[in-house]
């Protein structure tokens, strides 16, 4: 499984300095198109987008994001809410793996 990174040049170029190899640079136009992509390719097992752009998708991509288990979806960065990784991964394993 591959980790995917979705989003502005800004926001993915840490990612790709880092040895990420499924970057998508998305413009605002494009982000649901490119999530789509890496939504229907069966070799990522996370996807990290930024917390920005996932409030801007539209509310039936932010649902399908919101309850997808393979990939796992990470939101990250921005101001306002963050997404709890504890809850992310507990989705995803089906155990807390604090406990």
């Amino acid at each position: 499984m591959e980790i995917a990174v979705v989003g502005s040049s800004d926001f993915v170029i840490g990612f790709r300095l880092a040895g990420i190899r499924k970057i998508y640079d998305a413009s605002q136009g494009e982000l649901e198109a490119k999530i789509q992509g890496v939504l229907n390719d069966k070799n990522v097992g996370i996807l990290v987008v930024h917390n920005d752009d996932m409030k801007k998708l539209s509310p039936q991509m932010q649902k399908t994001l919101d309850d997808s288990v393979e990939p796992t979806v990470i939101a990250i960065g921005g101001k306002g809410e963050s997404t709890n990784l504890r809850d992310k991964i507990k989705q995803a394993v089906g155990v807390d793996l604090w406990k």
